[in-house]
């Protein structure tokens, strides 16, 4: 196989990854099985690497396959597998098609003071229990959260219209699909960060993954080192500078026959244009490590011995992985207390079922949002400030926008870093995820003297009972202990805006007492059906 067609094979399975991550998340049908979603995603760094140290199990692997790729081949995740990278690679392309400028790319310099600033930080956040800075910068949550807020509402408003279109011909293939809120604080941070890897995209090819993304920079160091390199023949090389004018990493300095490995995407166009068959790709030899002849270094070469660096690669992983068992919980920050008495008094959010505690929640999740856009009752939105700071987009269950099914076990298993372990349907009709808070002054059989019930009707575990109140009247009863906090009760109560029963989280989930009632099957009489 001739070394060019290796950037014909980088592209078809680039397009693969690509295609198939963001139909996953535009997946407005749920087509997509739990299975396959988990098996796609094994090979996604960030990921993988939070996932291990929830489930030691061979599918939380991913990252090390990716790890001996890298020091076999180069960065080729950052070229075929990342979807955040193949999307700038998309911008690239189409920058360059627009572009009047013959010269698209050129060497410069890399920006080493911020990529390494970057990395240590994020590490550091790590090695303090928060994934803030993590959640921020992982390529992969970011492209998940571009193609869930900014996707999917358009893919959705098309399939309502064409919907819409059909049921007026008495056709009902296509069924509208509710288009989720997301709050203009959510949609603002992840507008920035489409700006900003655009931008520099469209102007300057790889240079968020390169200077940016730290799981970018630490891949940047392993292929350094990697069995398989680029390197120049600077026998066969005719010094036409096309490889350095192609390079979107602009890594490749033609002039004194150098390439930047650390920053090499491993994207084999250079390869492509060389008429000179210059650019090789293979085991380099002992020459190819040594120090080339430059103004700083006018003697002669020498052996590169770069033990500043091999250890700030040690370093980092490290601390990357042998931090979270080195680090202490973290302090547990009361909630300030509603005293108003018709206001909801929420002590604190209520997390995903599976995901343990609110404290494991947010030191585990990356904010990727593929729970969200899989939940099929939209009950998971993206948080601003619900978590504070150190949480925030991490998913939260907002019950005002749905409530959490009774035999779904869907988030658990989509989610691809274990912040949401996967739970069985009969751990999940006891995991108590949050308790019932029933406040009279807001019913409205308490305000208006009317008989309503939505909660009782709703809810799953007879948390919520109605008891005798005035006359025929009846008045919900509350039990915490059978309460699994679905939040159903929450999401139908009429009362606006403060609901009269609500759902306060768990700090951390505990197991709810088993309901003691036997179901009992009931004859409906649809003449009498209220609605």
């Amino acid at each position: 196989m001739k070394l060019r067609h290796l950037k014909y094979i980088r592209v078809i399975v680039s397009l693969f990854f690509l295609i198939t991550a963001t139909l996953i998340f535009i997946d407005i049908r749920h087509e997509f099985s739990e299975g396959f979603i988990s098996s796609f995603l094994y090979l996604q760094f960030v990921p993988s690497v939070v996932r291990i140290f929830q489930v030691i199990a061979l599918s939380a692997t991913g990252f090390l396959l990716i790890i001996a790729l890298t020091a076999l081949f180069g960065r080729i995740y950052c070229s075929t597998i990342c979807p955040l990278g193949i999307f700038q690679d998309v911008i690239s392309w189409v920058s360059i098609k627009f572009r009047k400028k013959k010269r698209p790319y050129k060497y410069s310099r890399p920006r080493n003071i911020l990529r390494y600033s970057l990395l240590g930080l994020t590490v550091i956040f790590i090695l303090f229990g928060s994934f803030l800075l993590l959640t921020l910068l992982d390529p992969y949550s970011n492209f998940g959260r571009f193609v869930a807020y900014f996707g999917r509402p358009g893919v959705i408003e098309v399939n309502n219209r064409m919907s819409s279109f059909l049921m007026e011909r008495d056709n009902y293939t296509l069924f509208p699909v509710t288009v989720p809120a997301i709050r203009w604080e959510i949609l603002g941070f992840a507008f920035i960060m489409l700006g900003l890897v655009v931008g520099l995209s469209y102007k300057w090819g790889r240079l968020y993954c390169n200077t940016v993304c730290p799981v970018g920079t630490l891949l940047g160091h392993i292929s350094r080192y990697s069995r398989f390199r680029i390197h120049i023949d600077e026998d066969s090389c005719s010094m036409c500078g096309r490889c350095d004018r192609i390079c979107k990493s602009s890594c490749i300095s033609f002039r004194e026959s150098d390439i930047d490995f650390s920053r090499c995407v491993a994207c084999y166009n250079c390869l492509r244009v060389c008429p000179d068959n210059a650019i090789k790709y293979s085991v380099p030899h002992k020459k190819e490590n040594l120090v080339p002849v430059t103004a700083e270094n006018p003697g002669k070469t020498e052996a590169i011995t770069d033990n500043s660096k091999r250890n700030f690669l040690l370093s980092a992983m490290i601390m990357l992985f042998g931090g979270r068992f080195l680090r202490t919980s973290a302090i547990d920050v009361p909630q300030p207390q509603q005293e108003t008495k018709i206001r909801e008094v929420k002590h604190h959010p209520v997390s995903p079922p599976g995901s343990r505690s609110i404290d494991n929640f947010n030191k585990s999740c990356t904010a990727c949002t593929l729970c969200v856009t899989a939940c099929p009752t939209n009950v998971l939105q993206p948080s601003f400030l619900e978590y504070g700071i150190g949480g925030l987009l991490q998913p939260h269950m907002n019950f005002h926008t749905g409530f959490c099914n009774f035999d779904c076990t869907v988030c658990g298993e989509v989610c691809p870093n274990g912040a949401i372990l996967p739970l069985t349907q009969e751990k999940k009709h006891v995991t108590q995820i949050g308790v019932v808070k029933f406040e009279r002054e807001n019913c409205i059989v308490y305000t208006e003297n009317t008989s309503c019930g939505a909660c009782s009707e709703h809810c799953p575990t007879r948390a919520c009972d109605m008891v005798p109140y005035i006359g025929e009247l009846t008045i919900p009863e509350v039990d915490e202990d059978t309460c699994i906090g679905c939040g159903a009760c929450e999401y139908i109560c009429p009362t606006r805006p403060y609901r009269a029963i609500y759902v306060d989280g768990n700090r951390r989930h505990e197991i709810a007492d088993e309901p003691d009632f036997e179901p009992v099957e009931k004859e409906v009489d649809f003449e009498d059906f209220p609605f």
